[in-house]
């Protein structure tokens, strides 16, 4: 498995991304030129338009609302051990301080980097995006969402 960093953590399942939305697209793409081809049938084609767009917003809602939702909370847990196990303190005082972006990108930060990069995210309101690229030993999470 190639190391993960800033430039490769991004995850995509193949189902939904190369298969699924890619059908969709092509039955949306295809069921909005029926408007124009067939007039006399631009009530039907626009009804199946409509139904692909839906069926394509739904999907991806309600996958990434689960998921993210379950990931979140997972996130949050994992770096208040993560901090308390380096420092012997509470992380929830910190955390109130950091919006979730900030607390999501730090945990790819290493345990010897992880306390200063914490305070100096704080300290500077730094963006997740700025936080990764500080980062210089990537700590790889193939298990995401």
């Amino acid at each position: 498995m190639p190391e993960q960093n800033y430039k490769n953590h991004a995850k995509y399942y193949v189902g939904h991304h190369f298969i699924f939305y890619p059908i969709l697209l092509a039955g949306l793409i295809y069921s909005l030129s029926g408007i124009s081809k067939y007039p006399e049938h631009s009530r039907e084609w626009m009804a199946i338009s409509l139904l692909f767009f839906l069926v394509g917003w739904l999907s991806f809602m309600v996958r990434q609302h689960y998921a993210l939702g379950n990931q979140n909370r997972i996130i949050r847990v994992e770096m208040r051990l993560r901090y308390f196990m380096l420092t012997q303190k509470d992380f929830q005082p910190l955390e109130q301080q950091l919006s979730f972006g900030q607390l999501a990108a730090l945990r790819f930060a290493s345990d010897e980097e992880l306390p200063a990069l914490l305070q100096q995210s704080i300290h500077e309101n730094l963006s997740p995006g700025t936080i990764k690229k500080m980062i210089k030993n990537w700590v790889p999470d193939h298990m995401r969402v």
